[in-house]
C-alpha cells in the first residue's frame, strides 16, 4: 500500500480538507493563485487543480505548504481551518504516529541505528522518512505498534551499547507506569532507554532513571517529550554472564550513589 493511500484510509474526505485548507489560508494571506504558486515554487495550474479537487499534493509538497501558513502538517490534512479554528494547544497524550505497512498491509516493525538517531527526531512524523528505515520481521508481535531502537553507553547495564530494544507505542501517556522501562524520544535529550520515575503529567518533570548506579537519575520537561515507546524485548549479541562477585569499586560507586540520593532526599524535605 502506497504511503497516499494510508493517508487517505486514515483520514476521511482528506482531499476536501486540503482543498479547502489551501484556498481559505491563500485568501487570508491576501495572495492570489499565482503569488501563492511563486511562494512555494509550483506552478499556478496546480494551485488551482489542488483547490478545486482535482489533485492532490505530495507529501513532501505538504509540508512545504504547511509550513509556510505555519501549520502543523497533521492539523492542515485533518482540520478544516475557517475563522473559527483555532490551533490547538499540544497535548501530551495524544499524538499521530507515523507507520509503514508491508505488501499485505500488515505494520511493519522499523528499526532505528544508533546513526539514524538524531535524523529520527526531525523525521519521526514524517512518513516517507519512516517508510524508508530498516525492517525487523518478529512474528511474535503481531497486536499494537512496535519499533526498534538501538541504544548507546553502558547507563541500562547489563544492557550493553548496540543492544536493540523493542518498544510498544505508548499512545496515552497516562498508562506510563513508573519503574518500567521505556525509550523516550524527547527534544532535549534525543533518544534514551532509561526507567521511568513515576507517572506522566503534563507541564511537569519526566524522570528518567539509568539502572547502572554510577548515572545519577535526570528530569526532562515533558513538554519536550515527542513518542514513548515501552520496552516489550531486546535483542542483544553480547550473551549473559554469571553476575560477578562485588568489587571494593563497585561497593564503593554503590555507597556514593545511596550517599547522593539519601542527601537529594534531605534537601527536598
Amino acid at each position: 500500500m502506497s504511503i497516499k493511500l494510508l493517508i487517505n484510509l486514515a483520514i476521511p474526505n482528506f482531499m476536501s480538507i486540503i482543498s479547502s485548507n489551501i484556498k481559505f489560508l491563500r485568501k487570508k494571506k491576501g495572495l492570489t493563485q499565482q503569488n501563492f504558486a511563486d511562494q512555494v515554487g509550483i506552478k499556478r495550474s496546480l494551485v488551482g487543480a489542488y483547490e478545486e479537487e482535482r489533485a492532490e499534493p505530495k507529501y513532501d509538497l505538504l509540508k512545504k505548504i504547511a509550513a509556510f501558513f505555519e501549520i502543523s502538517v497533521d492539523d492542515f490534512i485533518k482540520e478544516t481551518i475557517n475563522e473559527k479554528w483555532v490551533s490547538p494547544a499540544p497535548k501530551g497524550n495524544l499524538r499521530i504516529l507515523s507507520i509503514s505497512v508491508d505488501k499485505e498491509d500488515n505494520e511493519n516493525i522499523e528499526m532505528v541505528p544508533l546513526k539514524a538517531s538524531a535524523g529520527y527526531l526531525n523525521g519521526y512524523a514524517d512518513v516517507e522518512y519512516v517508510a524508508k528505515l530498516p525492517k525487523l520481521y518478529l512474528p511474535m508481535f503481531k497486536q499494537g505498534t512496535y519499533r526498534g531502537f538501538e541504544i548507546n553507553g553502558d547507563s541500562m547495564l547489563p544492557l550493553v551499547s548496540g543492544t536493540v530494544i523493542i518498544g510498544e507505542y505508548v499512545e496515552n501517556w497516562s498508562d506510563v507506569k513508573g519503574g518500567d522501562t521505556y525509550v523516550v524520544i524527547s527534544k532535549s535529550d534525543g533518544v534514551v532507554y532509561k526507567r521511568i520515575g513515576g507517572k506522566f503529567k503534563e507541564n511537569k518533570k519526566l524522570k528518567l532513571i539509568s539502572d547502572n548506579p554510577v548515572y545519577e537519575p535526570y528530569e526532562i520537561n515533558a513538554e519536550d517529550v515527542l513518542e514513548i515507546w515501552k520496552a516489550k524485548a531486546y535483542i542483544s549479541t553480547h550473551m549473559p554472564m554469571p553476575t560477578p562477585e562485588p568489587t571494593m569499586e563497585s561497593l564503593t560507586s554503590m555507597m556514593t550513589h545511596m550517599q547522593r540520593s539519601i542527601a537529594n532526599l534531605k534537601g527536598s524535605n
